[in-house]
C-alpha cells in the first residue's frame, strides 16, 4: 500500500511520492525565533515528523528542509527591546528551539536554512518580478507584489483578491502604502525603529517581506518545483498563498505538487492564549511533572485534520499507554530474542504485508492519511493479543511493533526492574500462562505460593508487575 495524504489544494488524497523518482522534496515552515515555541506550534512541527517518519519508513527517501525565520517585525522590535543585536537574540532563542525538538525526538531536517542568511536569493527573486511588471516600488522604498498580475491567486485557500479587506491584509504583516489593499510586501523600506537591522538592496535599506522568505529559500534547496509544503491551517492565507503567487509568478513553473496542512490545537477546549494561560511550552509542562514523551504522544494523538484538544488530565493516560506500550516492547523483544534495530536502519526498505506481523494494520494505517488514532487503536488491540497469549509472539511482530514506534517517533520509557529472583520470575511466568490459559484455580494457587515467599504480583496490561512484600 501506498502513503496518501490528504492534499489541500486538490481537496483529495493523493500519494505522497517524487516527482523526481528518487527524492521527496518536503518544505515545512519553521519557527520564528523570538520566544520559546508553544505545544501549538510543535503540534505541526511533530506531525510533520511522523508524516517524514512514515514516508522513509514506506521506503521513499525525504529532503527535508525546515526553515528559520530570524528576520521579521517581531525578531527585530524584541531583540531592541532587550538590546540585544538580532544575531545574538535570535540565535539564543534557535538554540532553544533546537533543544525542544530533541526532547521531543523530532529528527533533524536535510537542511535548515535561516531568513538572514538568505537576503540575496531574496533580493533576486524581487528583481525577477520587477523585471515582468509583477512587482512594483512604492514612495517608501518598499516592493509589493501586484496580486491582479497573478490571475489564479486564491486558488490554495479559496479566498479571492476581491475577498480581501483591510482587517485581512493588516493580518498579513504588510503595514507600508501600496497602490491595492490586495497587494502584499516583497520588501520593507528601513524606518528608524528598525535601528541597523536593515540590508542594502536595489531600492534602499529595508528588509525582506516574511512571505519571501519560504520561496526564495524552498526554490534554492528543493528547485522551482518540488513535492509537499507543510505548515499550519493558519498558514493557507495569506502566507502559503502569497508563496504561491510569488514564486510561480518568478519562475513561471508549479510551485509545490501537494499542500499538508496540521489543524490547530485547543487547550481545555479553548483556543490557546496568553490571557487564559494555557499556552503552554515544553518547559511549563516539564515544570508539571510531565516527560517530553508524554508530551509527543499526546501532540499526535488526534487526527491532524481535526481540532485536538490538548489537556492534562489526557497527558496522565498518555503516561500509562507509553508505560503499557514499553512493557508490551520488552515482552515482545524478550518472546522473539529480538534487538529493534535502529531508524535508520529500519529505512532501508519498504514494508510488505506479512513482514510486519500483526502490527501491519498499524502501519496501514499511517499510510492511509496518517490516521494517528486508528494506528493507535490497532496498536493497543494486538498489545490485548500478545498480552493473553504471549507465546504466539514472532519475529515478525517484533519487527512490526519496532517499525510502528519508530514511525510515531516515540520514546518508550524505562521501566524499574526489581532484583527478582529467577525461582520467582519462574512462578509469575507460570501464573501468567495459566492467566492465558483461564486456568484461575491454578494461577490463584500460584498467586498464594508467591505471596508465601513474600512477593505481590499485580495484574498490568502487558502482564505482570512482582515486588517484595514490605
Amino acid at each position: 500500500m501506498k502513503f496518501e495524504i490528504y492534499d489541500t489544494l486538490s481537496r483529495r488524497l493523493q500519494p505522497v511520492e517524487p516527482a523526481n523518482g528518487k527524492e521527496l522534496g518536503f518544505y515545512c515552515c519553521g519557527p520564528t525565533v523570538y520566544s520559546s515555541a508553544h505545544i501549538g506550534n510543535f503540534r505541526t512541527f511533530v506531525v510533520q515528523d511522523v508524516f517524514r517518519r512514515v514516508a522513509e519508513l514506506s521506503g521513499v527517501r525525504v529532503k527535508h528542509v525546515r526553515n528559520i525565520t530570524n528576520v521579521d517585525d517581531k525578531t527585530i522590535r524584541v531583540s531592541m527591546e532587550q538590546g540585544k543585536s538580532l544575531g545574538e537574540f535570535t540565535s539564543f532563542w534557535t538554540e532553544k528551539f533546537h533543544r525542544d525538538c530533541e526532547a521531543l525526538n523530532l529528527l533533524i531536517p536535510t537542511v535548515e536554512p535561516g531568513a538572514v542568511e538568505h537576503i540575496a536569493e531574496q533580493i533576486s527573486m524581487i528583481e525577477t518580478l520587477m523585471e515582468k511588471g509583477i512587482a512594483y516600488q512604492a514612495k517608501d522604498g518598499s516592493v509589493f507584489f501586484r496580486i491582479e498580475a497573478f490571475p489564479e491567486y486564491g486558488r490554495l485557500s479559496g479566498v479571492k483578491d476581491r475577498e480581501l479587506t483591510t482587517e485581512t491584509t493588516a493580518q498579513a504583516d504588510d503595514e507600508y502604502g501600496r497602490d491595492s489593499m490586495a497587494d502584499f510586501a516583497l520588501w520593507k523600506a528601513g524606518k528608524p525603529e528598525d535601528g541597523d537591522n536593515v540590508w542594502e538592496s536595489p531600492w534602499g535599506p529595508g528588509r525582506p517581506g516574511w512571505h519571501l522568505e519560504c520561496s526564495a529559500m524552498s526554490i534554492k534547496y528543493l528547485g522551482p518545483s518540488f513535492d509537499v509544503h507543510s505548515g499550519g491551517i493558519d498558514l493557507a492565507f495569506p502566507h502559503h498563498e502569497n508563496e504561491i503567487a510569488q514564486s510561480e509568478a518568478c519562475t513561471g513553473q508549479s510551485f509545490s505538487r501537494l499542500w499538508f496542512h496540521v489543524v490547530h490545537l485547543m487547550v481545555d477546549g479553548k483556543k490557546m492564549s496568553k490571557s487564559l494561560g494555557n499556552m503552554y511550552t515544553l518547559a511549563d509542562l516539564q515544570e508539571k511533572g510531565f516527560h517530553p514523551e508524554e508530551v509527543r504522544y499526546g501532540l499526535i494523538a488526534g487526527h491532524y485534520r481535526k481540532h485536538l484538544n490538548f489537556t492534562l488530565g489526557a497527558l496522565e493516560a498518555h503516561r500509562s499507554n507509553l508505560q503499557r506500550l514499553a512493557r508490551l516492547s520488552d515482552l515482545v523483544n524478550a518472546r522473539a530474542n529480538f534487538t529493534p534495530p535502529s531508524y535508520r536502519e529500519l529505512t532501508k526498505s519498504s514494508r510488505e504485508e506479512g513482514e510486519l506481523g500483526r502490527f501491519y494494520p498499524a502501519f496501514v494505517a499511517l499510510l492511509d492519511n496518517l490516521n494517528v488514532p486508528k494506528a493507535l487503536g490497532e496498536l493497543f488491540r494486538v498489545a490485548g493479543d500478545i498480552e493473553k497469549h504471549p507465546d504466539t509472539v514472532t519475529q515478525e511482530d517484533a519487527l512490526g511493533l519496532a517499525v510502528v514506534i519508530e514511525a510515531l517517533g516515540i520514546k518508550l520509557p524505562t521501566l524499574e526492574a526489581a532484583d527478582i529472583p529467577e525461582e520467582i520470575k519462574a512462578l509469575a511466568e507460570t501464573r501468567l500462562q495459566a492467566r492465558a490459559d483461564k486456568n484461575w484455580a491454578e494461577s490463584d494457587r500460584l498467586r498464594d505460593e508467591l505471596t508465601q515467599r513474600g512477593w505481590a504480583i499485580k495484574d498490568v496490561a502487558g502482564g505482570y508487575e512482582v515486588e517484595p512484600l514490605s
